[in-house]
Formats: C-alpha cells, structure tokens, sequence
C-alpha cells in the first residue's frame, strides 16, 4: 500500500518517468505502468492480521511503567513481576513478550529525553504549499437548546498558517475523511505532507522509530489525495505545535461564549466563515502582512483538489427478518427483497447507505445518539415492505412502518377500512408507487378525496388520466331544481276505459 502511494506521489506529484521509478523500486515498467493506468488508490487484496497476546494489554502495561518511572530505582517492579500482575488480569503469552515491550518503551522514552530535553524546541520552517498539521480538540457548543459536547478538527498550513476548524459529534474514520476533504476546499488545495499524531483512525500499530502501521483506509484517502502523511513520535505534542496552538487560540476565539445553533450544518457554516474573516485579522508574525496575504500566496503551490475521497466505512451486516440492519443501537429499513441476507453498509459522516450486488439498496439519514440511557432509534421506510404487505395485507392496519403514511394516504385508508376488503384496495393502492411517480398517485388520492369518491377505481381513473396527460375533470352539468313534465298526468280513472277495445274479450 505504501509502495503503491509512493509511486502515484513520484509520478502525477513530482512528474517522475516511469524509467527513474523502476529504478528506484525494482519494479518492472509493465508493473508500474498498470498501477498508474488503473487510477488504483486501495489495494483490493486483504493481508491477515496477526494481533499478539499483549495488544490487549499493551496501554495496561505502557501505563504501568509510565508510574514506575516516577519511582526510585529500588521501588520499581521489575519486568518479571509486571508479567505475573498481567497474568493475573488474563495475559496468556509469554515474559519474552513482555520483556520486549518493556525495552522498546524504555528506549522510545530515553530518546524522547535526549532529542527535547524539558522546555526546549527548535524553531521550524515551512515552504509554501509543503505540510499542512492536524489536530484534534474536545469543545462545547449549544445546538437545539441542548449543550452538546463535540469532537473539532483543526487543519493548519504549516507556511501560511492558515485554518479551517469543523466540529463533529464522533471522531471516527468517516468524520476524519470529511474533515480533510473540507479543509482542501477551504483552504485551496493539498500540499506535499501532513502532519498527525498517533491518532487510532490513521495508525492501527506503532513500530520501532518513526515506523507505523498505518490503518488502510486512512492510506487510500492519502494516496488519493497525493500527499505523504508523517506522524509525531508518541506523546510529543510540539511536533506539530502550529496546530497544537490553534487548539488553544480556538477555544478563546470561537468556543467563548458557547455557540448556539440549530443544528450542527449550521454551526460548521459559521466556523467556516469565522476562520476565513480571521485569517484578514490575525498578523503572520514571521512573514509581513496577515495569514490571509500569505496564504493568497501559497495558493498557487498547492495541488487542486480535484475530485472528493468518498470517504464512507464499511461494515457487513445481515438484514433482520423484520427487514431491520442494526448500527450503533439504531436501526435503518432494507427492501424486503433482501430479509434474512447480507448487505454492506456504508458509513458517512451524516448518512448511511446500504449495498448489496452491486446497486444501491436504500440511504437513510445518520442517527448519532450519544446518550446511552435512551433505547434505540428505528427508522422506517413503508416502501420497503410494499412486498410484504401484498402477501399480508392484514399487516397493514398496525404495521409500525405505516404509522408515517402521507397524510392523503391516511385519510384514503380512513375510508377504505371500513368496508369489507378495504385491506387489500388499499394495499393495491400503496403499490401504485411501485410503478408510478408517488407525487402523481397522491394527487390521484388527493383528487378522490375532494370528489367524494373514495375509492380503488376512481383513484386509478384519475392516476391514469394524470399519467396520459388528460384532464382530470369534466365539464360540470347544471342541472335544474326540479324537472318538468311536458304532459302532466290527470287523475282520471275513466281513461282507462279507452284501453279497452269494442270487440276485445278480457278475463273477468
């Protein structure tokens, strides 16, 4: 995946031949001239994970000797020791192991104090459009009247010192894929490198040094965007100290007093505007003029944005036989075709969408409820059980996915139930929207309802009309009061008289 990075980098970053890549690789042209015609930024195939026994334990233990390190030398459990309090807590593996960890975070700790030192820095210097710094912080914002706690992401352009800040409810994969394709738009384009901590939705390991295993979903939005993301050894914060900055300035600029906003798309509207007009305010302090006359320069050495990373997670799930994918103590209505199979959900930031042999299923709107004292949320589409409800239409006077019918179908059910078989026409007509445009089969139902006429024939009559373009009304006959006779009837028995005929014989 790495490798595969590189080469896109050296070629459509750096304008690299094919002839010096080779070189430099060992790969041969034919290999990586199908890496580069394929536009493949993800790798389709899977290597095994190999987690180790202590991975469980691994923060235990880092914990652990970050306390013995406080200590004196004779007050200091040994390596032997935290092995047997690990064993204790249910480590299975080896002293080996433990042995290992502990000299690796004993090294990473003498080199994080032979490097810094306390309180000692080394100024650092940026080129236009080469690094960019992210960050995360923790802030408080009042959206719907309720004081919300939210997850903020801070990009900064390490030469202009330009920022864009967007808030978030979670700080997962997809909210990080969102975050990085906003910042590129707000701040005109991708530089060469970004800079991260050891942040969990980027690095699923850390090596020896500067080595991370980097999650693989994080690896393609990089090479989709063309830059090379580096990562700040642990627990060394002034690395990327621009942005650990902007953290601090941030919560005095824009988090005091607590905003308040309806929702969360019209908070991150404001914090965009707000980072733009104080990009003109702010002095840059080490070149002349404002953040904003630097940045005007530095656009031109970042890379266009191009098109968007789509940037969504994915999970397989098996759909209930209530037609139900359960996510994150929700759940979210799949057509009924597809009870009882698996589907693969996709994950954004604020929808949901659901696959399955190579077509979109459905899209829902994201429910992300951060209380976990209120029980779950489901949300139904009633044309998802269209097929259900044709085999029982008996479902339809309860069935929990009908409670939001629009308020024309509704009414139209009022009237269909009370006649015997009502069930099954209003089944018939719910299923109209199969075949038909839904808004041209509810202004059919719609047009029923104000003629008086409720019912399955007059609703296709109209529906029918509606689609073949007819009118849908006829010329209103005016009748009179009352009707007039042009001979009137006379009350005369004697006229029947004249029935009979002079030589007619009739029974008597």
């Amino acid at each position: 995946m790495a490798l595969l990075s590189v080469i896109r980098r050296w070629h459509f970053r750096e304008g690299m031949p094919i002839r010096e890549i080779e070189r430099r690789t060992g790969l041969s042209r034919n290999t990586i001239r199908k890496y580069l015609r394929s536009d493949t930024v993800e790798p389709k195939f899977k290597v095994p994970a190999r987690p180790s026994k202590l991975d469980p334990f691994a923060q235990k233990l880092s914990d652990w000797l970050r306390v013995e390190a406080g200590k004196s030398r004779k007050q200091r459990r040994t390596a032997r020791q935290m092995h047997r309090d690990l064993v204790v807590l249910g480590y299975e593996g080896s002293y080996e192991r433990v042995a290992a960890f502990v000299r690796a975070w004993k090294t990473g700790r003498q080199q994080e104090q032979q490097t810094s030192g306390r309180g000692t820095f080394v100024p650092l210097v940026f080129g236009p459009g080469e690094a960019f710094q992210f960050d995360w912080s923790e802030d408080w914002a009042i959206l719907g009247g309720e004081r919300t706690k939210l997850q903020v992401a801070h990009t900064k352009l390490s030469h202009s010192r330009a920022f864009i800040v967007r808030a978030y409810l979670l700080q997962t994969h997809e909210m990080l894929f969102d975050a990085m394709t906003q910042a590129f738009r707000v701040l005109g384009g991708v530089p060469r490198r970004g800079i991260f901590d050891n942040m969990k939705t980027a690095v699923d390991r850390i090596g020896s040094g500067k080595a991370r295993q980097v999650n693989a979903r994080f690896a393609a939005m990089a090479s989709h965007y063309l830059f090379e993301p580096e990562f700040c050894n642990p627990a060394s914060g002034w690395e990327k100290g621009q942005v650990e900055k902007n953290v601090q300035d941030a919560r005095r600029r824009l988090w005091q007093p607590l905003p308040s906003f309806p929702d969360l798309g019209a908070l991150n509207a404001w914090l965009e505007e707000q980072c733009i007009a104080q990009w003109g305010q702010i002095t840059h302090g080490g070149l002349p003029g404002s953040v904003a006359d630097v940045h005007a320069g530095e656009v031109a050495s970042l890379m266009a944005l191009g098109r968007p990373f789509d940037g969504f997670v994915e999970q397989t799930k098996r759909v209930s036989p209530t037609c139900l994918v359960h996510f994150e103590r929700n759940r979210y209505s799949v057509p009924a075709s597809f009870a009882n199979r698996p589907v693969s959900l996709r994950i954004y930031p604020e929808r949901i969408v659901l696959v399955a042999e190579g077509q979109i299923l459905c899209e829902h709107a994201r429910i992300i409820e951060r209380s976990h004292h209120q029980p779950g949320r489901t949300v139904y589409d009633w044309r998802h059980y269209l097929a259900v409800i044709q085999r029982k239409p008996g479902a339809l006077r309860n069935g929990a996915p009908f409670v939001d019918l629009p308020e024309a179908f509704r009414r139209l059910q009022g009237h269909l139930l009370k006649h015997p078989g009502g069930d099954r026409e209003m089944v018939e007509i719910l299923a109209l929207v199969l075949h038909h445009d839904e808004q041209a089969v509810l202004s059919a139902v719609e047009l029923a309802l104000e003629a008086g006429v409720p019912t399955k024939t007059h609703v296709l009559n109209l529906l029918h009309r509606l689609v073949d373009g007819k009118a849908s009304q006829v010329e209103t006959i005016n009748a009179p009061q009352a009707l007039v006779l042009r001979q009137e009837p006379k009350a005369n028995v004697a006229r029947y008289d004249t029935l009979r005929g002079k030589d007619v014989r009739h029974a008597s």
